[in-house]
């Protein structure tokens, strides 16, 4: 609560750049103190005892208080649009979940929104990549703190201690925040735009200060460096440190990161011949939007160059995929994730070539993390099998429910459902500030879903209830 407090009050440092933005200074300040007030009444008179509730697991208790942290975070996220009345209340909900998830689908209109507001949208997503847990961390720890960190989606430890690997990673994240920015300036944007946009690149968000989002500046080096960007945000924080540590011959052995540039080689001019021949484009066109926007969908950032609704099936068909596929195990993309991917592919030519061999002959297979290598046992595949059914199932059904919601072709529902769910932000055009409310909450759903990892959200549910359930039990025997 005092942490969240702190982060909404953040956007308040660019009233002296922008003092006609002071008039919504209450909009921030108001929901800020209520959440660091909040936060300290709870300090001071909660009290800690393990002992009141049964927890079956510590899990359990890690999911609830994940997703205590995440509600929290949203519902202060939305009040300074609903304060300054920016936005309607499921509008500014539907805007703080894509924020704080690092989706990027959005119901403003940017070319009328004050700066204030802008940067609110960006530094939310900024941090939403670290996640609440991981900011929390590099400041105060107790005895949940690691399964809190798991819990969050933080799969690896990059130092023995957890404190130091929360600030390594903080310092990696800043750093290229910094570096970033100072790229996009020499390549011509202003150092507002700058900033928001690399906040948003590095957190694999999408928010955008423009309406076109980065076609807007119809600049080949800033989309380059936006690319670049995009590309550090969906690589594994582990695999970062390795590269930062100049260990790039340990690096580029881990599966993960093989994985992504066959998946970029092989796709990008797939997605190039069909703009060529359904769009008419020349081949330097064709390879630059289709490098551009498959990056963006694998990384699951979001931003784009262009509009999506004239594009051929299968250029559409191949951003669907990489949507679906989506960015590194313990980075801030979503999506099933490039790992998960690659190991089921693994697990079924496992099984394919099980079916040829000798039945008595028996084959050891492992995978590279950055720790080395991994063997593929039982255990992992039943994780990594259980997860990609779960996930393909909530895809068709978000997919089913938005035909319903928002009266859309069943290709249009996939592009849209594929984009929240994998906290990616592309639009074919059914999310606008006029998106009715059905569609908003289903999209709203599925961005947690797919930020949390689906399973932290379902069991935090399930600890929720099972809490109220011993308190009204309790009451009901005294």
């Amino acid at each position: 609560m005092l942490l969240i407090g702190l982060l909404v009050a953040a956007p308040l440092i660019v009233l002296p750049f922008y003092p006609q933005d002071a008039a919504y200074a209450a909009s921030f300040a108001l929901p800020s103190l209520g959440s660091i007030a909040a936060g300290i009444i709870v300090c001071l008179t909660g009290k800690r005892d393990d002992a009141e509730f049964e927890w079956r697991s510590s899990m359990q208790r890690s999911s609830l208080t994940v997703l205590f942290a995440w509600g929290w975070g949203i519902v202060f996220g939305a009040f300074p649009f609903v304060i300054s009345k920016q936005l309607a209340l499921v509008q500014a909900l539907f805007e703080a979940v894509s924020g704080w998830t690092t989706t990027g689908l959005s119901v403003m209109d940017v070319s009328a929104t004050p700066h204030i507001f802008l940067f609110h949208r960006s530094f939310m997503q900024f941090c939403g990549g670290l996640g609440f847990v991981m900011m929390m961390i590099m400041l105060v720890q107790d005895k949940q703190s690691m399964n809190l960190y798991n819990a969050e989606g933080h799969p690896d430890k990059l130092m023995p201690n957890l404190k130091k690997t929360a600030q390594t990673i903080c310092l990696m994240y800043n750093a290229f925040l910094f570096i970033g920015t100072a790229a996009y300036v020499i390549a011509g944007m202003g150092l507002f735009d700058a900033i928001n946009h690399t906040m948003c690149a590095l957190s694999t968000g999408g928010f955008s200060t423009k309406l076109n989002s980065i076609g807007e500046y119809n600049s080949f080096p800033i989309e380059i460096i936006t690319v670049v960007l995009m590309l550090i945000g969906t690589t594994n924080f582990a695999v970062l440190q390795l590269m930062v540590t100049g260990k790039w011959k340990r690096a580029f052995r881990v599966s993960e990161l093989k994985f992504m540039f066959l998946l970029l080689l092989l796709f990008i001019p797939i997605t190039a011949f069909s703009l060529m021949n359904g769009l008419h484009m020349g081949l330097g066109e064709g390879l630059r939007h289709a490098l551009f926007d498959v990056s963006s969908a694998l990384s699951t950032t979001g931003y784009s160059t262009m509009s999506y609704t004239s594009w051929p099936s299968l250029a559409v068909g191949v951003l669907v995929l990489m949507m679906l596929i989506g960015g590194g195990i313990g980075s801030t993309a979503g999506g099933i994730k490039m790992s998960r991917v690659y190991l089921m592919l693994r697990i079924t030519t496992q099984n394919i070539k099980k079916r040829l061999l000798p039945p008595r002959s028996v084959e050891a297979s492992y995978y590279t993390r950055a720790q080395g290598k991994t063997p593929i046992d039982s255990a992992l595949i039943s994780d990594t099998t259980g997860f990609v059914a779960c996930y393909l199932g909530l895809f068709i059904s978000g997919t089913l429910l938005l035909t319903v919601t928002a009266k859309c072709s069943l290709v249009e529902a996939m592009f849209e459902f594929a984009s929240a769910l994998g906290t990616v932000g592309l639009s074919i055009g059914l999310t606008t500030p006029a998106t009715g409310t059905g569609t908003l909450v289903v999209e709203m759903f599925g961005m947690l879903l797919g930020r949390l990892e689906i399973f932290i959200v379902l069991i935090g549910i399930y600890s929720g209830v099972t809490v109220l359930k011993q308190k009204i039990g309790r009451k009901a025997v005294n």
